[in-house]
């Protein structure tokens, strides 16, 4: 426990736990999904909006947890049962398919609605078992949470400011750019 106060630090003073970053990413996007939810249905432009950023944000988020979190779990929970890591990249693809198809598809379009319920609930199952399987597991592992959230901080900022640049426009694959 005493890893996990040191690790979220409220003054951004002192490197963060990672999975307190991760947490934190976990929680935007819920709040994306619950907006979208909650727009009309004729507000396209919010819906088009809310969908990019939902897009875009998980797109970081996979990256990120690909990269470094789960190459980080498998390291400190070589041997467990409870934790299927494999699991969460397939996952990921699953929620990377449903992202491209916003490709080519826009707001008010048959099938846009539906999708983005589809990937809001899949990203759903997979947060709860991050937090409620994985992250607990990794709290009692020997993993370095403060060096992996300096890490992940990071790669999240380099990732950001490539999207940035390119003007925040695409939805798609995104991975060619980053």
């Amino acid at each position: 426990m005493e890893a996990t106060k040191q690790g979220n630090t409220e003054t951004g003073s002192g490197p963060q736990d990672a999975l307190v970053i991760l947490e934190a990413d976990h929680r935007a996007v819920e709040k994306l999904f619950k907006a979208f939810e909650k727009a009309e249905d004729d507000d396209l432009d919010a819906k088009a909006t809310l969908a990019q950023r939902a897009c875009e944000e998980l797109t970081i988020h996979a990256m990120i947890e690909e990269e470094l979190l789960y190459p980080a779990a498998k390291e400190a929970l070589p041997d467990s049962d409870l934790i299927d890591v494999e699991e969460a990249y397939i996952e990921h693809f699953l929620v990377k398919t449903l992202i491209a198809k916003f490709e080519t598809m826009k707001a008010g379009d048959k099938g846009f609605d539906a999708t983005f319920k589809v990937m809001s609930e899949m990203v759903g199952h997979h947060v709860e078992e991050e937090e409620d399987e994985l992250f607990p597991e990794l709290r009692k592992s020997k993993c370095d949470l403060r060096a992996l959230g300096v890490k992940i901080a990071k790669r999240k900022e380099e990732l950001q400011s490539k999207l940035d640049a390119v003007g925040s426009k695409l939805v798609g694959d995104k991975t060619a750019i980053l």
